[in-house]
């Protein structure tokens, strides 16, 4: 519990929300890695995009010691995280139509291959696009998002949807509208988000079962090893020299 600090306080509701992600999302975690291990097993390729904050998360899961070396990071420039001056300018391209659409087109995707898109709200134009044109090119769709901002909040797509309408596996990652686990009387203003935290955790709760799953059809899963292990980074070689084809950050 508690020391009753503002960061004892976090912590608590930091955990509280990986304890409801791991109870209530348990199934869709688990479908959500056996359809990963699925795409591997058929010969697709992995894709995670994330806008802002959300890139964040994606960024996580991509050549990641201990991941899933076919996981690749769909950009989109000017929304990789803050990685724009003014940092606004990539809240103002997520509202923007068309783009993922272009996007798309210019991307390496095909028929059969796995996006996970990762949207806190869910509702701006750029994820919910993005997963509508994914869907439309035969690419399954896992969207990481807060499903409470559909309820409480408008959509910022013409077509009034939100990123969990147009997904093959929902998680949802608990976090209130805001985005800020914390409030104090002297402060305006509610703060400590929680969803990189969370999300993050989601993520990787996937990525394990995804590798399980190959496990249990006995594929030995393409895993990463850390470079600053010794045979790391011969073990990554070889992983390499055998996916090479499926997996773009090399490149």
């Amino acid at each position: 519990m508690s020391d009753g600090t503002l960061s004892g306080q976090f912590f608590d509701a930091a955990i509280g929300l990986l304890q409801r992600a791991r109870d209530e999302e348990a199934s869709s975690i688990e479908a959500a890695g056996n359809l990963l291990a699925d795409t591997v097993t058929s010969g697709g390729r992995l894709f995670a995009f994330g806008a802002g904050h959300s890139s964040l998360a994606a960024q996580d899961i991509v050549y990641r010691a201990g991941g899933l070396a076919l996981m690749n990071l769909l950009t989109v420039p000017g929304v990789v995280g803050v990685d724009v001056m003014p940092a606004t300018l990539g809240s103002a391209l997520e509202r923007v139509d068309g783009l993922a659409s272009a996007v798309l087109n210019s991307s390496p995707l095909r028929a059969g291959d796995t996006l996970v898109i990762i949207s806190l709200s869910g509702r701006n134009a750029l994820p919910v696009e993005m997963a509508m044109s994914a869907r439309a090119l035969g690419v399954r769709v896992i969207g990481v998002t807060s499903v409470a901002y559909a309820a409480e909040t408008s959509s910022r797509h013409a077509s009034g949807t939100y990123l969990k309408d147009h997904c093959d596996v929902v998680l949802d990652s608990k976090i209130a509208i805001g985005d800020a686990e914390l409030t104090l009387d002297a402060v305006p203003a509610p703060f400590a988000p929680a969803s990189t935290v969370v999300t993050s955790a989601i993520l990787q709760a996937v990525m394990a079962t995804a590798a399980g799953s190959l496990a249990d059809r006995g594929i030995e899963p393409p895993l990463l090893r850390s470079g600053n292990v010794d045979g790391g980074h011969e073990w990554n070689g070889r992983v390499l020299e055998k996916y090479g084809e499926r997996i773009f950050w090399q490149h």
